[in-house]
């Protein structure tokens, strides 16, 4: 089967064969595959993950002996896989996670996932949609971690597609999220569901988003930079919350005094629940059409996957053949 490695920051396409399908397990058929900030920091080095990357996907059942009735169904999948003794595989120290530790993910045609970790799509989700899933249920876990109160004051820093879930996926929880950014038509793919904005010009600084916003409740650091919460730190009210999301192979340097006279609580969020992201998507209480800029055929991976390192590109996908 056709498949993308990264080594030493060199896109491979490769050929290896169908992976065989252990006991659990099921081959999964991928259908289309999102470029993630994530994929984007391995490519540079975050995690030394050598294999087939990738971890944004909707696919077809094709085996799935423990599953059957899956057979032939669209479906989704949690990425973490734990050794099974642990009661929360998300955090299982012997975890590998799809595409980015241990197991190879869904840059490839076809995949092995395990059957209890796959996710049936509603039929009526578009696959395109479908392909979301993930990022989305990593954007709404900050509302399973946090008791969010609707007159909550939230910013979320970086206008990217996490950031963006973010503020719409919490705008469903509390009416005073902000979001601020760098890019005017990014910033109203937030505003048309409901959210506020804000512009980050290019000589704003932390102290000027201070002056002009005030202090929140909650802030959460999507910018995908290492110095993305110290934007955060100098916003958040004395014992409020800074949510972390960004993940990149920089190491991140922070003001600990802040930290501790305001005594703020430093939460680091990532994975979240697929069924709710499903049931968000299905229902429509947000909205991910907007946040597509193009979808490639799996051939152009390249192309696709340059596209979408562009600073202030939107989600692109990759088109499996057939």
């Amino acid at each position: 089967m056709k498949a993308i490695r990264f080594e030493g920051r060199r896109i491979l396409p490769v050929d290896i064969p169908v992976p065989d399908v252990k006991p659990g397990e099921a081959l999964v058929r991928v259908s289309m595959a999102g470029i993630c900030g994530t994929d984007i920091a391995i490519f540079n080095g975050y995690t030394h993950f050598e294999g087939v990357p990738g971890h944004e996907f909707a696919g077809v059942v094709e085996k799935c002996p423990d599953r059957p009735e899956l057979i032939g169904k669209k479906v989704v999948a949690d990425i973490n896989i734990g050794c099974g003794a642990c009661s929360d595989e998300r955090h299982c120290p012997k975890r590998r996670v799809l595409g980015i530790r241990g197991h190879n993910g869904a840059f490839a045609e076809y995949l092995a996932v395990p059957a209890i970790n796959l996710h049936p799509v509603p039929e009526r989700l578009e696959t395109r949609h479908a392909v979301f899933t993930e990022l989305l249920a990593a954007a709404l876990e900050i509302s399973q971690q946090i008791h969010i109160h609707y007159h909550d004051r939230i910013a979320v820093l970086g206008d990217g597609p996490l950031g963006i879930l973010v503020a719409a996926g919490l705008r469903q929880y509390s009416g005073g999220v902000v979001i601020a950014g760098r890019h005017p038509e990014k910033l109203a793919i937030a505003e048309k569901q409901g959210v506020k904005t804000f512009l980050l010009k290019k000589n704003t600084t932390p102290e000027d988003l201070l002056s002009q916003l005030g202090r929140f409740d909650i802030t959460v650091d999507a910018t995908g930079s290492p110095q993305g919460i110290n934007w955060c730190i100098p916003l958040t009210r004395p014992e409020g919350t800074v949510a972390v999301k960004t993940t990149t192979s920089e190491k991140s340097g922070i003001d600990l005094s802040a930290v501790v006279v305001n005594e703020l609580h430093l939460m680091g969020s990532r994975c979240g629940d697929m069924a709710l992201a499903l049931d968000f998507l299905e229902t429509q209480r947000v909205h991910v059409e907007p946040l597509i800029e193009a979808v490639y055929p799996f051939v152009e991976f390249e192309a696709a996957f340059s596209h979408a390192m562009k600073k202030g590109s939107r989600k692109v996908l990759v088109a499996m053949p057939g």
